[in-house]
């Protein structure tokens, strides 16, 4: 085994920096939404496309991302992704219409379906020793389970203090510093995939994960029985099959599928899919609670999830560190996905007078939660992956979180508002009063359904992922076979 990079753990102070800027682009504009369509006077029909335009991109360009990842370098990517990401940035900031603004949200989701998989494959390949990797992958799970409520909280305080623009500008001056440390500290390796590309794997696969976020995505707008909403779901479903089919004959494959057909690797795509539509509960309902039914402004809604995050630091890496070497991931993302579920059902108590002392503890056992998920789960997606596939294995990971919150999103959107509009047809007329205690009752039904979600992810995890003295005889198992060999051989 080659000599751990003595530079390891500022590469990984740069992957985890490039990590945090695109989670939290995924938050930080929803808070801006408000001042920038006052400015540029669009609709708020057309407001979502604000989101959902990097959400497609992001979403269905990550497996292409990931290849290029392992077939021109990880290096050469992750400078092209920050790169990429910090001129998309600035065009939107400086945006003076819509439509550029659109757009430039778009580019930056081509680029961060660049940069994610880069980042976590070189993790990946730079961490080796089973103890480190542990602790590196901690640090990584915890910025996955803790930016979107960091995008809150900048995204509250620039608006506050700065400009709407400036949650785009800061992309800018975080993209600047990752990539003066990627460039000094990254080796330069070529890909190590080879130089060609399934063009129709490719096209199948992004058209398919297209349709899946753009289905979803209109399902709040549209509803559910819209063809706008069923048309694209449907085409998802065909695309994906013809996708899958397509890998399993492919020579040089998108997604080779023994990244996918490893059962602990299958359970933790899975487990950060359902952590990913989980969670949204907490950022987008809990966000509306505290802004429209307590009153609190951008930056005191920002601060208020501050618990969240350091709970998810601390437990991340007692996790990393201590418990997931002991009690392996078969025992702890179930518990974390009932922790989580847990944490939900504190925040169905909510009324419209509690106070933030009856918030304070679903956040933190959610954060706990979160923390219990995330690092193992990142850890298991990739572990035992060849480095030919390091790319590929990362960009999983992604889209699994991705599609997970875009299907949050969707589904928890819509059992909102038919919650809502049914509270006020039963309590007619629509008084103040009856509007307030609609959008409470709203809000509940999110956060029930959001721990159901939690709980059957529990099941789930618990079902699938192998038993820490299993994992351990199965990475034991070629050594022997291969001691045994040369033994013989002699």
């Amino acid at each position: 085994m080659p000599a751990p990079d003595p530079r390891r753990w500022l590469v990984l102070a740069t992957a985890a920096l490039a990590q945090l800027m695109v989670v939290l682009d995924a938050t930080i504009v929803n808070i801006a939404l408000p001042s920038a369509q006052a400015e540029l006077g669009f609709s708020d029909n057309d407001r979502q496309w604000v989101v959902t335009a990097y959400a497609l991109a992001f979403g269905s360009l990550l497996l292409l991302g990931g290849r290029l990842s392992d077939m021109i370098g990880r290096r050469r990517m992750f400078l092209i992704g920050l790169v990429g990401f910090a001129v998309a940035s600035a065009l939107g900031g400086a945006a003076g219409s819509f439509e550029l603004l659109v757009a430039a949200r778009a580019l930056q989701g081509v680029f961060g379906a660049v940069l994610a998989p880069a980042a976590l494959s070189v993790l990946t390949t730079t961490f080796t020793v089973p103890r480190e990797r542990a602790r590196a992958f901690g640090v990584f799970g915890a910025i996955a389970g803790m930016g979107g409520a960091i995008g809150l909280l900048l995204g509250g305080y620039l608006t506050e203090n700065l400009d709407w623009r400036w949650n785009l500008y800061v992309n800018v001056v975080i993209a600047a510093v990752a990539l003066a440390a990627g460039t000094a500290l990254l080796p330069r390796a070529g890909g190590t995939a080879g130089h060609r590309l399934d063009l129709p794997g490719v096209l199948l696969g992004s058209a398919g994960l297209f349709a899946l976020v753009l289905g979803f995505s209109q399902a709040e707008p549209q509803g559910w029985d819209s063809p706008a909403t069923w048309g694209p779901l449907a085409a998802s479903a065909v695309l994906l099959v013809g996708f899958v089919l397509r890998q399993r004959t492919a020579s040089h494959a998108v997604l080779p599928l023994e990244v996918v057909l490893d059962r602990d690797r299958g359970a933790s795509f899975l487990a950060i899919l359902v952590a990913g539509s989980g969670m949204f509960g907490v950022f987008l309902f809990l966000t509306y609670y505290l802004q429209s039914t307590l009153g609190y402004a951008p930056m005191r809604t920002g601060v208020a999830f501050l618990p969240m995050v350091v709970s998810i630091i601390v437990t991340a890496q007692i996790q990393s560190n201590l418990l997931i070497p002991r009690f392996g991931p078969k025992v702890l993302v179930p518990i974390g996905m009932l922790l989580a579920a847990g944490a939900m059902l504190t925040f169905t108590t909510l009324d419209v007078d509690s106070s933030y002392a009856h918030v304070l503890p679903g956040l933190v056992l959610m954060g706990v939660g979160m923390a219990s998920i995330m690092p193992a789960a990142f850890q298991l997606a990739t572990l035992g992956v060849e480095p030919r596939l390091a790319g590929a294995a990362s960009a999983l990971v992604s889209t699994s979180q991705q599609v997970g919150g875009a299907i949050g999103t969707a589904l928890l959107n819509t059992l909102a508002a038919t919650a809502a509009t049914t509270y006020v047809a039963a309590h007619a007329p629509a008084t103040p009063e009856v509007l307030a205690a609609a959008a409470l009752h709203s809000f509940d039904t999110a956060y029930t359904w959001s721990a159901g979600i939690f709980v059957g992810g529990a099941v789930l995890a618990g079902v699938l992922f192998r038993r820490l003295d299993d994992r351990r005889a199965r990475a034991a198992a070629p050594v022997a076979v291969t001691a045994e060999a040369a033994v013989v051989a002699h």
